[in-house]
């Protein structure tokens, strides 16, 4: 980074005016001298222009890439801002200037700097990017090839290649236009002419109008434009007190419009913040109503599924009420509460009803000790299930079906067969299934009851050949 990127920098950073009129001192003769061509020597539109000039860069110095070459951008805007002030004037004496030089300057070998002079910016301004780059750095910021190498990220010789190659566009533009010169007289005359000192006391003049215009609005900037242009002191001080007046005015009307949107920025959020309450209102309702139908759906299969079990109860009482009579030990019992997935526990094996229930969790829990310790002995041998890869894995996949679709279990009815023997007619719930009615048979072997097999409920619990173990080694 250059030293006037430093300037710049550190002015846009925190609005040092000692950069700025640092800035203002190196650059003011290349924008006076360019724009004192552009507005064919007219010396007070001249410093007009140069003064509008350091006022924009004030402006936009906060906007310009870190890396900007002021000088280019200096220029470049020189010529903006005087072609905006006498672009109509310009044009004519253009035309006519050029058809007097055309004539004067037939078969002449060398340039003269006041018939090049009101072409030059014109032919700078056509060069590409990096050809405008090094003519400026090298004639009009007075750079040597070094510098002008480094700017460009080259070295010296490509630097001086650059510059000769960039003369010698200027030059066929400039013989376009009926002025014949060649390449090298043409970097003499550059080297000597391109930057002309300004007026005394014209950078001074430019830092304090561009401070005081960087801190006002538009009303303040005219005063300052005004107080650079006014002699007296008593003018000076009138001028200030429209600055400061006007300034005060840009933040009173600042201070009311940041009031109003931050008015409205409250406005805002209350609204949306009753929004989101109402939504979030809306979303625990439909939750709530959710769950309640997720429950009613469950409840309704269980229902169902009791129902259709009662109806083939009775129906095969009434078949059978004319053969035979009703054991009093076979008599059946009322039906248990449902058991969820959630609510099954190792109950051991106390009674029929506890054995089965640890059976059913260590199947869902994938415990197969459990399952096995819940076997009867005439049903499974234990040692077979464990050590048997085959059987291990058919325990694996039913487990997992189990734990991934059981829902729960409800004990319908208890057929107490002999003190050794009961049959319980249980449904069992599934997810997305209607409820499955089995027949479970447990035995009791000690003072523990096990399980020894199941079949369906349209199936007689008194036809053992019917019994449907869980394993094939079975013993009756």
């Amino acid at each position: 980074m250059t030293d006037s990127q430093h300037l710049l920098a550190e002015y846009a950073r925190n609005g040092s005016d000692a950069a700025f009129r640092e800035l203002a001192t190196r650059y003011v003769d290349l924008v006076y001298s360019t724009a004192l061509r552009l507005v064919e020597g007219d010396t007070h539109r001249a410093e007009d222009v140069t003064q509008t000039v350091f006022v924009d860069l004030s402006h936009k110095a906060r906007t310009l890439p870190p890396d900007v070459r002021l000088g280019g951008w200096l220029h470049r805007d020189t010529c903006l801002v005087a072609g905006h002030t006498l672009r109509g004037e310009r044009r004519r004496q253009s035309r006519e200037r050029q058809a007097a030089e055309m004539n004067a300057l037939q078969n002449h070998s060398q340039a003269d700097f006041s018939q090049v002079a009101p072409l030059l910016d014109e032919a700078i301004n056509e060069l590409g990017e990096a050809d405008r780059t090094a003519i400026l750095l090298r004639f009009f910021e007075q750079q040597d090839f070094r510098a002008v190498g480094q700017a460009l990220g080259s070295n010296e010789d490509a630097a001086r290649m650059r510059v000769t190659r960039a003369l010698e566009k200027l030059k066929e533009f400039l013989k376009r236009r009926g002025v014949t010169t060649t390449a090298a007289s043409l970097g003499v005359v550059l080297a000597a002419n391109a930057v002309q000192a300004a007026p005394v006391g014209l950078a001074v003049t430019i830092s304090t109008a561009a401070a005081l215009a960087g801190a006002t609005a538009t009303i303040a900037t005219q005063a300052a434009m005004n107080w650079i242009n006014i002699k007296s002191v008593s003018t000076i001080v009138a001028a200030a007190i429209v600055a400061a007046t006007g300034t005060h005015l840009v933040q009173h009307r600042e201070a009311t419009r940041l009031r109003d949107e931050n008015q409205n920025l409250i406005a805002e959020r209350v609204r949306l913040t009753n929004e989101r309450d109402a939504i979030l209102s809306a979303t625990a309702a439909n939750k709530d109503e959710i769950e309640r139908l997720q429950k009613n759906q469950t409840e309704l299969l269980r229902l169902r599924g009791e129902v259709g079990l009662l109806r083939r109860q009775l129906k095969s009482q009434n078949g059978q009420a004319a053969q035979q009579p009703v054991h009093a030990s076979r008599a059946r019992l009322a039906p248990s509460a449902f058991v969820s997935k959630d609510q099954l526990t190792n109950a051991g094996f106390a009674t029929p009803e506890a054995a089965l229930q640890t059976f059913m969790h260590g199947m869902v829990s994938g415990n197969l000790d459990q399952v096995v310790s819940a076997f009867s002995s005439s049903a499974q041998d234990p040692a077979d299930l464990i050590n048997d890869p085959e059987k291990r894995r058919e325990f694996e996949k039913a487990s997992h079906e189990a734990a991934s679709s059981f829902q729960g279990q409800q004990i319908l009815a208890k057929k107490v067969v002999s003190d050794y023997r009961v049959d319980l007619e249980v449904l069992i719930y599934s997810e997305g299934k209607f409820p499955d009615a089995t027949i479970q048979r447990m035995v009791k072997e000690g003072n523990e009851w096990k399980c020894a097999g199941s079949y369906g409920v349209s199936q007689s619990s008194t036809n053992d050949d019917q019994i449907q173990l869980f394993a094939p080694s079975v013993s009756q």
